[in-house]
């Protein structure tokens, strides 16, 4: 198993953005994408189980983790265009493996749609696309899109509360509320309680319409994804969870031509901490295909 001696922190330039990411193994290259409220640290478990066949790269994407706040440019387009410089730019590799959690999902599609040649599979892991035609916000039982999105509120009453709100999340969006424990929120806690860090993760929501403008304008074209994509979601949802359930497979499969579907039992929404061993084992039987 990697260890966290095994785990291996970088900075890159990124045009505007200084990114943040981390390497383990050897291998063909597996980019992980994390999501909200989260950071690379959410893979820890992934890396471990894939280090030995793979390289994994795991990016804190803009604004978030110990990555740069930018004011802008969290579109997913733009965020998914940071990694994709990242990984061919900067760290030379032509084709890799994709996998994306919550809003590394949209951003994993806006790579893959820019570049669909070099991305070999892509994973979407308890989250949909915006502007694939479905409900993103689940009739609104998603509250906090909504809030996330208000100018100015959320900072100001997140502001030196950022622990107590993220673990509200944690827990009540998890099957397993104590898969995320004290020392992994504490260490969530220490980059999101930084500067800048809730607004740039308050960012990634209120770019909403513009991505589901984005997405949807794309697949008004007839454009689908080609590769092989797997959509993975957790079972179990209100009012002990929030798992997706079935719901990632229904967006992939408008969005993409070749999708299989899986649905973790015991899961919230946070699939890579509370059933790692699931997921492990389906990204690497998926690979390995």
């Amino acid at each position: 198993m990697t260890s966290p001696t095994d785990i291996a922190h970088h900075y890159a330039e990124i045009g505007e953005v200084m990114l943040h990411y981390v390497t383990a193994g050897s291998g063909p290259p597996v980019v992980l994408i994390h999501g909200w409220p989260q950071t690379w640290y959410e893979w820890r478990h992934t890396i471990a189980a894939l280090a030995p066949r793979y390289t994994v790269i795991a990016p804190d994407m803009r604004g978030l983790g110990d990555s740069s706040r930018p004011l802008g440019g969290y579109d997913k387009r733009t965020v998914g265009n940071d990694i994709w410089r990242l990984v061919t730019e900067h760290l030379g590799h032509r084709r890799f493996l994709l996998v994306g959690h919550d809003w590394g999902g949209p951003t994993a599609f806006a790579i893959a749609a820019a570049h669909p040649d070099a991305v070999e599979k892509l994973v979407v892991v308890d989250v949909v696309i915006p502007g694939d035609g479905g409900d993103f916000s689940q009739g609104g039982r998603r509250w906090h899109h909504q809030f996330h999105m208000t100018p100015d509120l959320p900072e100001a009453l997140t502001q030196g509360r950022e622990r107590l709100y993220l673990q509200w999340f944690y827990q009540t969006f998890a099957y397993r509320p104590g898969a995320i424990g004290e020392a992994d929120l504490e260490e969530f806690a220490r980059t999101y309680s930084q500067p800048g860090a809730m607004r740039a993760g308050f960012a990634f929501y209120r770019a909403i319409g513009e991505d589901a403008k984005a997405n949807a304008a794309l697949l008004a074209t007839g454009f689908r994804l080609p590769m092989p994509v797997l959509a993975i979601g957790g079972c179990s949802s209100y009012p002990h969870a929030r798992g997706r359930g079935s719901e990632p497979e229904q967006s992939m499969r408008r969005v993409a031509t070749n999708v299989r579907g899986v649905v973790i039992p015991e899961c919230g929404h946070f699939v890579p901490e509370e059933q790692p061993e699931a997921l492990n084992r389906l990204l690497l039987e998926f690979f390995a295909e």
